[in-house]
């Protein structure tokens, strides 16, 4: 015969309330890691997040570095976006003005905001903007075009990291999106 054994209530609230609680912290973790990521990726440079700065060393070195410009604009957007100049040759360490056209393809007002990346991801850690139409949402008028600039440099440390010091070439890229649809944080140029 099966001897029927009452269970304990006292341990089955404890289990009940911890198996509560680590449900509650798994779901707190889900809703932390987006802007934990992000705060790791803006002061690492990981997978190519590019460096805010207030401005530019003020002293520049001897060496340059070739600058890449790429654009992208997404479709349901209807924007036509290139860069003014397809590459720059600059020196490291010095302020830079690069610059961006949009166009407004389409019969209404569009918004966009872009997103950004630099190529190879290693040099995100280097590439610094002090300005960017990037930080702020965007509008054109059915028709309209607009400049929008970028200021950069790309930090001197990059002449001493051992993995970045080889580096000939950045490429910087943007893609537009229709600010109210949800766009990727980061876009990839590999």
């Amino acid at each position: 015969m099966i001897k029927y054994v009452k269970p304990d209530a006292k341990k089955n609230r404890r289990v009940a309330i911890s198996a509560a609680l680590v449900f509650a912290g798994m779901v707190g973790m889900a809703y932390a890691s987006v802007p934990l990521y992000k705060v790791f990726c803006q002061q690492t440079g990981f997978g190519g997040t590019t460096q805010r700065a207030e401005k530019a060393p003020d002293k520049a070195t001897d060496q340059f570095i070739s600058v890449r410009f790429d654009s992208n604009s997404a479709s349901e957007l209807n924007w036509r976006f290139k860069p003014k100049q397809t590459s720059m040759r600059v020196r490291i360490g010095e302020q830079n003005m690069a610059y961006f056209e949009a166009t407004n393809l389409s019969d209404k007002v569009k918004t966009g905001s872009a997103v950004y990346n630099v190529a190879p991801p290693l040099a995100g850690a280097f590439f610094n903007k002090i300005q960017c139409f990037c930080f702020t949402k965007q509008t054109l008028k059915p028709g309209e075009s607009a400049e929008f600039p970028v200021v950069f440099f790309v930090d001197p440390s990059i002449l001493q990291d051992a993995d970045a010091k080889g580096t000939q070439e950045i490429t910087l890229s943007y893609t537009f999106y229709p600010a109210d649809a949800d766009a990727p944080k980061q876009v990839s140029t590999n």
